[in-house]
């Protein structure tokens, strides 16, 4: 079926909430129908971080518009997953309308008023902590102990659940200890926020230049909130992929043997169908390829072994292994949220490594790096190629492939950097040729 306005056919929509459970008519539409529409491949797209479903919407039109002339005669069918994740309104995506918030120049970090709502829609409950934390930004009052409690109120957002687990899939790697964003001294993490901001340019200016000489560590504040945000999204990628989507692709198996399911994923979008992989049963292989467009979890996911710790594994340890097909990242220098802003959340709360002058290239070379920034790192047999080389039918046919996308993945300002910048017809047949879609 397609949803109005929808750029191809048919599409189908499946949506998830929070906890990975799917809307049951929406499932059950899809595995009755994909059949009857003689579907041959059907590719599986998950956003990222996003305010609501019309935006994801709206990027799987933009991204599936190129595909059937690309393919002409290929039996493709379209799936848009829909999961409960959450987008700040400053970062605006490269060829999306921007936003009123993110076209007017705001003074300070202050929260607009959209990206308040969206708060409160991700952290159900918490709208009063919220309205706090919006007004300490808006006063920036002085003094370590204000930072401290800004910390404090902001942490409150990750808590465990009422019963007292933690989240599933909220780690990559296996390691213990939590993110300094969420066991760190808050004021030392603000500074930090905001000495990396300095270097990447308010999200406020117009030309990308920092607008502070010297940086508040209430600039750093907003960060911290921001990245607070992300990682609560990404424990959630994690859990709606494994208990959401993964039995899904095993039930649609079962329905729609012959159907060839290609999965894609945006930032944590690339976490979710990667852990899709890990609710799969082992027997099933449905899934033909994996391409992760800046996918925003840990480059060693996969890994069997960590360099910092051979006796530690990739919380996907070998999982490439249950696609029929290749696994395919692409990644780019240009994305300033996992190559500067995300190894200074990702890393340990007990990392004795100093950050003194900001040596984030040494940083991001070794333990925090992400997917999007670097690709997959320390799985033996991985394959580097540039985008022009994987578009001329050099992209393996099985393993993992890491693929140089900064050719057209470039666009966008602080402090995201061009992290949505996916909108690009190269990236549409990237997953094709992953899939040998023809």
């Amino acid at each position: 079926m397609a949803e109005p306005g929808m750029s191809v056919t048919p599409y189908w929509e499946l949506t998830f909430d929070a906890d990975g459970d799917v809307d049951g008519s929406e499932r059950d539409r899809l595995l009755a129908q994909v059949t009857d529409h003689g579907v041959r491949d059907l590719i599986v797209f998950a956003h990222g971080w996003n305010n609501d479903r019309s935006g994801a919407t709206a990027l799987y039109r933009h991204f599936f518009a190129p595909v059937p002339a690309l393919a002409p005669k290929a039996r493709i069918g379209y799936v848009g997953v829909i999961w409960p994740s959450m987008r700040f309104c400053d970062e605006p995506i490269p060829d999306f309308p921007r936003s009123v918030a993110a076209t007017e120049a705001v003074a300070g970090p202050a929260l607009d008023k959209d990206t308040r709502r969206a708060l409160v829609a991700a952290f159900p409950g918490r709208a009063a902590v919220l309205d706090q934390l919006a007004g300490m930004l808006d006063e920036r009052p002085a003094g370590d102990a204000e930072l401290a409690e800004f910390g404090r109120l902001a942490r409150l957002l990750t808590e465990p659940s009422a019963d007292g687990s933690q989240p599933v899939g909220a780690s990559d790697t296996g390691e213990e200890g939590e993110p300094a964003a969420l066991g760190g001294d808050p004021v030392a993490i603000c500074s930090e926020f905001a000495r990396a901001l300095a270097g990447l340019g308010s999200p406020g200016s117009a030309d990308g230049t920092a607008a502070f000489a010297l940086p508040n560590p209430w600039e750093g504040a907003k960060e911290l909130l921001r990245q607070l945000t992300y990682y609560t999204m990404k424990r959630r990628a994690g859990t709606v992929g494994e208990h959401g989507l993964g039995p899904v692709l095993a039930r649609l198996a079962g329905a729609a043997a012959g159907v060839r399911v290609h999965l894609a994923g945006h930032s944590f979008g690339g976490r979710l169908v990667s852990f899709a992989l890990r609710g799969l049963p082992g027997t099933v292989r449905t899934v033909k390829s994996v391409t992760l467009l800046q996918g925003a979890f840990s480059h060693y996911a996969f890994a069997a072994r960590l360099p910092q710790d051979t006796r530690a594994a990739g919380a996907l340890k070998d999982l490439q292994h249950r696609i029929d097909g290749p696994l395919v990242c692409c990644y780019s220098r240009f994305d300033s949220a996992l190559g500067t802003v995300y190894p200074l959340a990702s890393r340990m709360s007990d990392d004795d490594r100093s950050v003194d002058g900001f040596d984030l290239g040494r940083m991001l070379g070794a333990r925090w790096g992400a997917m999007g920034h670097d690709g997959v790192q320390a799985v033996p047999g991985t394959v580097g190629l540039d985008l022009a080389a994987a578009l001329g039918g050099h992209l393996p046919a099985t393993g993992c492939v890491n693929v140089d996308a900064a050719a057209v993945v470039r666009r966008g300002g602080p402090p995201a950097g061009a992290h949505s910048d996916i909108l690009h017809p190269e990236l549409a047949r990237v997953v094709l040729a992953a899939g040998r879609i023809t």
